[in-house]
């Protein structure tokens, strides 16, 4: 039989072990483990301890240093050569670039109320930056609404959780790199809004102007959680090679 090339072996090579992907700032290992379900060789990175249970998943580490590659160190200390990454997913802090946040910025006149806040946004769209535009070749970046002030490149796709059939809204902008839209896979009635301000919400009923109920669940880690239904589809249909 005649031997494979260069090129077919490294195809098969990916068929056994699936493909490379990193998913940086991510503690809560929720896109990492929707991955692994499907064989691939998924890593989260965050410079926090993750929560989702798999310390022999994570990258302690700088996100920046994790996605040029090469041998990583995962936190039960054992090495792992992923030599070039096949998959980016990201996720930046959104605090300083998310449109929500222009009450903190501007006074009502439009003029910057911190400029200490705004030298942080334009550290944080930095960052946001070097994710979108390093050498992977597919990339997903994620982040809320962006402030227009920081100038960020058009998003290009707008997802909800309730397109995936966890029954919430939260406005979720993907930037893609060599990537198709995401597909929506089950849509269900949304019940609330995950994130939100609670300034609308009305003293009796308990909910906010749009009419929906916000959610109680209020700590910055639960609300920045990926869910379920959209790490499994990130999982199906960007883990296809070549997809």
């Amino acid at each position: 039989m005649r031997p494979l090339d260069a090129a077919r072996r490294v195809r098969a090579r990916k068929g056994r072990q699936g493909v490379k992907v990193l998913i940086a700032c991510e503690e809560s290992q929720e896109v990492c483990k929707a991955f692994r379900a499907l064989g691939h060789e998924a890593y989260s990175c965050d410079i926090q301890e993750p929560s989702g249970g798999h310390p022999e998943w994570h990258i302690l580490s700088d996100a920046l240093k994790a996605i040029e590659g090469g041998q990583v160190t995962t936190m039960d200390g054992e090495p792992h050569d992923v030599g070039r990454w096949d998959l980016l997913i990201a996720h930046p802090p959104c605090t300083y670039l998310t449109a929500s946040s222009a009450v903190r910025l501007f006074n009502s006149d439009h003029t910057i109320k911190d400029c200490g806040r705004e030298q942080k946004g334009w550290e944080a769209r930095q960052f946001f930056l070097s994710m979108l535009s390093c050498g992977i070749e597919r990339i997903a970046v994620e982040n809320p609404a962006p402030l227009r002030w920081f100038k960020l490149p058009k998003y290009s796709q707008i997802i909800e959780p309730y397109m995936f059939g966890d029954s919430w809204k939260k406005r979720t902008c993907l930037w893609l790199r060599g990537l198709p839209y995401l597909v929506k896979t089950n849509v269900v009635e949304p019940k609330g809004l995950w994130v939100g301000s609670t300034s609308g919400r009305d003293g009796c009923t308990g909910r906010i102007k749009t009419g929906y109920t916000l959610s109680p669940h209020r700590d910055a880690k639960t609300r920045a959680k990926t869910f379920p239904g959209i790490a499994k589809a990130m999982a199906e249909q960007w883990g296809k090679e070549g997809s």
